[in-house]
């Protein structure tokens, strides 16, 4: 296999391939939607790893609440301009945002921690859980699986991804201080040569008031 790619590499390379692939995902509708149902009038909501901004950030400002969304891949962010001007998109790496304790109403992130080790991913799930304000929620998706540094390829390209079993991860988001309000568990096939079925799993953890 060749060196891994960055997220920034991937996601540049794939563009609107990646939306494309994963517009019939209904399992993240259905959990962008319950999101909505539980917030107050327009709130603050944070997307990290938001991508062209379809789904997330596009249903969330549909729903009139104020998003701002990061991705660590600048061709995502000009694409997310574009398509959903209703919100903010801006250049940054998860790793390295900081906001003050309690800054948003909610946070999401769908499918942004699997190419971080998992010490990052424990350590982000830890600055989620302060970020949202008291009785704010955070919406975590991913791919669960016990990997460590598994070397794989994703829609053609070589990376290398960690990730916890659905268990693990809603350990972690207690451990931070946060109550799993709503679990769902899905499998997926991309809409993309090649492409088997892969497990979903959607977190919705809320901080205590």
């Amino acid at each position: 296999m060749t060196r891994p790619e960055s997220a920034a590499e991937v996601f540049d390379a794939l563009g609107k391939d990646y939306e494309h692939a994963f517009r019939t995902a209904t399992a993240q509708r259905d959990a962008i939607t319950a999101l909505i149902a539980s917030l107050p009038p327009q709130a603050k909501v944070l997307d990290l790893g938001s991508g062209t901004g379809r789904p997330t950030a596009e249903l969330l400002a549909e729903a009139g609440h104020d998003v701002t969304g990061y991705d660590v891949a600048p061709k995502m962010v000009e694409i997310a301009r574009a398509q959903v001007p209703e919100a903010r998109f801006e250049l940054g790496d998860q790793r390295e945002l900081t906001f003050e304790d309690g800054s948003w109403d909610a946070v999401t992130t769908f499918f942004s921690l699997l190419q971080l080790t998992r010490a990052e991913q424990e350590t982000v799930i830890g600055r989620l859980a302060a970020w949202v304000k008291p009785g704010g929620l955070v919406l975590l998706a991913t791919v669960p699986a016990d990997v460590d540094g598994l070397d794989i390829v994703f829609m053609g390209h070589p990376v290398r991804a960690s990730s916890f079993t659905p268990e693990a991860l809603a350990g972690l988001l207690r451990a931070a201080g946060l109550e799993i309000v709503r679990e769902e568990q899905a499998e997926f096939v991309p809409d993309h040569p090649g492409a088997t079925p892969e497990p979903h799993v959607y977190l919705t953890a809320r901080r205590p008031s």
